[in-house]
């Protein structure tokens, strides 16, 4: 058994690499191998978003807090809200994040699949944010 206490481990901001805006990721547990699953609290300031991505075996989010947005590759941008759950299946390229005047938080969870959870691709463009 391994117990990872509240406040055990630091908080990470989001790097520019991956995210606009302000975003705090609290990482909450890595399985080991052979087990693969791996979760983060992520905490969206108003304006902040992920970059367009994809997970190899699917992604679920779980809203906490607050409202946000997410969007599918060539679909409508969707309101998320508190208690929301959302599944990404794997390959399915999206974004997610808070809405302009909202923070948003989320428990994301994933699995690695040769050892990579998320595939980043490029940012989420003040346009497509706001459309």
């Amino acid at each position: 058994m391994d117990i990872k206490r509240n406040g055990s481990q630091p908080s990470q901001e989001g790097s520019a690499d991956w995210f606009t805006g302000k975003v705090r990721i609290d990482s909450r547990f890595q399985a080991d191998e052979p087990a693969r699953v791996g979760g983060a609290t992520v905490t969206f300031e108003p304006g902040a978003r992920t970059a367009w991505h994809t997970h190899p075996l699917g992604q679920t989010l779980i809203v906490t807090a607050g409202c946000g947005w997410a969007q599918r590759e060539g679909c409508a941008r969707e309101e998320i809200r508190s208690g929301d759950v959302i599944w990404f299946p794997p390959g399915e390229k999206h974004w997610h994040g808070a809405t302009a005047t909202t923070a948003m938080t989320h428990l994301a969870i994933q699995e690695q699949q040769d050892g990579k959870a998320v595939d980043w691709m490029e940012h989420v463009s003040d346009e497509e944010y706001q459309a």
